[in-house]
């Protein structure tokens, strides 16, 4: 039996919402109804001015802080920013985060039941999703919530897409915006990324079309190696090699094809973990979703004009060793965001950990995220006071 530490949330119950009004997706398909896996820390305040909503990653989940039971080992994947007293304070916030839907953590996706064939998996047949639906959906969960108004919406990666497409589609249902190791449109190289990794599930002859399900049994190759290759783009080599080196698991030579390096072994330890608790199905849609995000698209490939609807105050975070979504595509949204006089604060953070390190509690990343968040009852700060200025990595803009 565990302990929850003071700073917990504690334990949690996840909520399965549903929604049974047809939703209309981009692609131009329609799902009959839908569910959300949703999890709730905090209490909201009387006019819901306080709610903080959390998007996840590509293989995040509703599971953002806190354990299930006593014995639970394994906290929340954000849990060294959510509780109270840490960064996004459930003293002060009442803080919602959810599985998108296309996810297979209990929102409906390709392991669902499909209503239009005999309730048998959705598998292949599930309709590609883009940010745009997720944000989409996520309006339809603060209705539910009777949230008129996020205080902020919070995300990393994919997350932070979100974030940045709320702030264009919905600019006056939330108040701040938090990007985190984001992007505003992924570059050639993360797509070709994406789709070897894609290709690498496509391509195992357990995937049967997508209907593994059916046939009992899942590509669980093509998933493995789909997350060593994602995985060895979130860290850095310095950190790598600090981790590991050139160490041998047995301490000499094999000449062979088993593991032999310790990099390999965590490589595909980190793979097999992965492919038991991650639905194939899932990554492809994921993977397809960063690869179509350009809010800039519909306005004349303008991300300066897809951003002059946003009205919220926004926090840019980039962190120095991320080379999957290096800090100067942050500087781009921060530089639009400049160019049109529009509120923002931005921080490059020195950091080990690569594209990973938005999930580490990093001080001056952690701090920086307290600060803007500030009170929603308004006896913090709201935002950062420094002068516009590139300054130990930060650059602040105020109307």
């Amino acid at each position: 039996m565990t302990r929850t530490a003071s700073d917990s949330v504690g334990i949690v119950t996840p909520q399965r919402l549903e929604f049974n009004a047809p939703l209309v997706l981009e692609c131009g398909r329609t799902l009959p109804g839908f569910a959300l896996m949703v999890e709730t820390y905090g209490e909201c305040n009387a006019d819901a001015s306080n709610a903080i909503l959390i998007c996840h990653a590509l293989s995040g989940h509703h599971h953002a802080a806190g354990v299930h039971s006593e014995s639970d080992t394994k906290p929340g994947w954000w849990d060294s920013c959510i509780g109270p007293g840490k960064a996004i304070d459930t003293r002060e916030f009442f803080v919602v985060a959810l599985n998108n839907i296309g996810g297979c953590h209990g929102s409906t996706g390709p392991v669902s039941p499909n209503p239009e064939n005999d309730n048998r998996p959705y598998g292949p047949d599930f309709p590609l999703v883009t940010v745009r639906d997720w944000v989409k959906v996520q309006s339809l969960l603060a209705d539910r919530l009777g949230i008129a108004c996020w205080h902020a919406v919070v995300g990393g990666s994919l997350g932070g897409m979100q974030a940045l497409q709320w702030a264009v589609d919905f600019p006056e249902r939330l108040r701040h915006c938090v990007v985190i190791a984001s992007t505003p449109k992924l570059s050639a190289q993360n797509i070709a990324f994406n789709e070897v990794a894609r290709q690498s599930i496509l391509s195992d002859p357990d995937f049967h079309e997508g209907r593994y399900l059916e046939n009992d049994t899942a590509p669980r190759r093509g998933l493995i190696l789909a997350r060593m290759v994602g995985h060895i783009t979130y860290l850095t080599d310095d950190a790598m090699k600090q981790k590991f080196g050139r160490d041998l698991k047995s301490g000499k030579f094999q000449y062979g094809y088993d593991v032999e390096f310790q990099v390999e072994s965590y490589l595909r330890y980190q793979g097999e973990q992965f492919s038991r608790n991650f639905d194939a199905n899932t990554y492809l849609i994921m993977t397809k979703a960063l690869d179509y995000f350009d809010p800039a698209r519909e306005f004349d490939e303008s991300l300066r004009e897809a951003l002059a609807r946003a009205t919220c105050r926004f926090l840019v975070v980039s962190f120095s060793t991320d080379w999957r979504f290096p800090p100067e595509r942050s500087q781009e949204i921060v530089d639009a965001l400049i160019h049109n006089r529009q509120s923002v604060s931005y921080i490059n953070v020195e950091a080990d950990q690569g594209h990973d390190s938005f999930l580490f509690p990093i001080p001056r990343y952690v701090n920086t995220l307290r600060a803007f968040l500030g009170s929603a009852h308004g006896t913090g700060p709201t935002a950062l006071s420094a002068p516009v200025a590139r300054i130990s990595g930060a650059i602040n803009h105020e109307n």
